[in-house]
């Protein structure tokens, strides 16, 4: 690839094309077609002879369930996976492809013709960054945004020869299809890591998991937190870090500032708890109706501060990374409920006193080494889930750029 040239060119472009874009609008070289708006009452649940699958805008909603038919539409309102289908209200600028089916009155078709234009860059430039915002402007800032014909002709944009459209589609096609391949194995080791869980760590009233690594056999033992941990009550009077941390289920123990871009002063935090690399944290008190708080490790920063309201401890006769995982499944939370006593401070504030915490009951491997080989085990989990998030990161940073300087 190679750096622009010349003034109409892209920023970034492949180093075997040379020549000049062709300035044109969108009514040069597409065609819109507008879907058919039914009534629920008309449309069927399931598919049958002469039905077709209606797309409206509850399919673009990743968690939507249900499907829609409807029976013999006319043809203008029929689209297939060459077709490439755009919102024009509402959520006005949302592109897809690759669907058949019958389109609702929400969406425009986007025609054009297959042997000047190639369908993936004709996709790809108009979910690009210039396009979209023209999109968005055009659609107006009512309530419900609408895009007309008109406006949307009226785009300005440069097109390449089909050869140079085919390569740039084919290329942000390959990046799509490495994110979906990443995000699939994601999902697939996240939904792993909860299945085992709750089978590696023994269900309540059994003092043997479901799931047990090889090599190991006999009864687990119940353990108290006071007797494998030692409490961290050591405040941060000299200084010793400004790194103000807080708690949060999905990330972890979190810088507040880079986080919440909230900055906390020194002088706020001469009083604090300091917490070393390798310790945990617990919030004692959270609203009835909602989780337990989480006991996290600090794992990504050498130390750290936290408010005094959160209970610090470190463990001594057990190993670390067993417990960090063993709190991250559910089987605390019912013990450690049973130990809340009810706040003073406001209503329906549950608040665990630091000795009951500390009483709370753990069931844990007898041998050390089980201990670290389950440990083990979920942290090479964990090293995959981060590798597959950062590459996922990695590809719709480089995505994005490319979105911006690919295409005029």
């Amino acid at each position: 690839m190679k750096l622009k040239e010349n003034d109409n060119v892209p920023e970034i472009r492949f180093d075997y094309f040379k020549e000049e874009w062709d300035r044109k609008r969108f009514k040069d070289f597409t065609k819109l077609s507008q879907g058919l708006q039914i009534a629920i009452s008309s449309r069927f649940l399931e598919d049958g002879e002469h039905r077709y699958f209606y797309i409206t805008n509850e399919f673009l909603n990743p968690n939507s369930t249900k499907k829609y038919y409807i029976e013999s539409p006319s043809e203008n309102v029929i689209c297939t996976v060459d077709d490439i289908l755009m919102t024009r209200t509402g959520n006005t600028g949302k592109v897809i492809t690759n669907i058949s089916g019958a389109f609702h009155n929400n969406f425009f078709k986007v025609d054009y013709d297959k042997f000047e234009t190639s369908k993936m860059f004709l996709y790809y430039l108009l979910t690009s960054n210039d396009i979209q915002k023209e999109i968005i402007i055009r659609a107006g800032n009512s309530t419900i945004p609408d895009l007309n014909h008109s406006d949307f002709y009226s785009i300005k944009t440069s097109v390449p020869a089909l050869a140079e459209q085919t390569a740039i589609g084919s290329l942000f096609r390959t990046i799509d299809d490495l994110l979906a391949s990443y995000k699939d194995n994601l999902t697939n080791y996240q939904s792993l890591k909860v299945t085992m869980l709750s089978k590696m760590f023994p269900k309540a009233g059994q003092t043997v998991p479901e799931i047990r690594l090889d090599g190991f056999e006999g009864e687990w033992v119940e353990k108290r937190l006071k007797d494998i941990s030692k409490r961290v009550t050591r405040k941060n009077n000299d200084l010793v870090s400004e790194r103000a941390l807080t708690i949060s289920a999905q990330f972890g123990l979190i810088d507040q500032e880079e986080f919440f871009q909230k900055k906390i002063a020194s002088k706020d935090v001469s009083g604090y708890y300091l917490i070393k690399k390798g310790e945990f944290a617990y919030n004692k008190s959270y609203s009835t109706g909602y989780p337990l708080g989480a006991i996290k490790r600090l794992d990504k920063y050498e130390n750290g501060v936290l408010s005094t309201l959160y209970i610090l401890f470190k463990a001594v006769d057990v190993d670390s990374d067993y417990l960090a995982h063993y709190y991250e499944s559910d089987k605390w939370h019912r013990e450690v409920s049973m130990c809340a006593a009810e706040g003073a401070r406001n209503h329906g504030l549950l608040n665990i006193a630091p000795a009951d915490f500390f009483n709370t009951r753990l069931v844990v491997p007898k041998e050390l080494e089980e201990q670290r080989a389950i440990g083990s085990y979920f942290s090479n989990l964990d090293n995959l889930i981060n590798s597959h998030q950062e590459k996922i990161s990695q590809l719709e940073t480089l995505k994005k750029k490319l979105l911006q300087d690919m295409f005029i």
